[in-house]
């Protein structure tokens, strides 16, 4: 299994879990709103390379 679908299942399952805590706007906000949060976090020529590069590279 390639990295990218665990992390998908990885999110998946997270979603499912926090759904009853917090309801489910909440846990779609998470869902989305962590990945969105870390590639803000990166600096501009960090996010430059990150479009730069195929799907295929990031896993490596």
């Amino acid at each position: 299994m390639s990295n990218s679908a665990k992390i998908a299942i990885g999110g998946v399952v997270v979603a499912v879990v926090l759904m009853p805590f917090i309801g489910f706007w909440l846990s779609l906000l998470v869902l989305i709103g962590v990945p969105a949060i870390a590639y803000l976090a990166l600096d501009p020529s960090q996010r430059r390379r990150l479009r730069r590069i195929t799907r295929k590279e990031i896993g490596r």
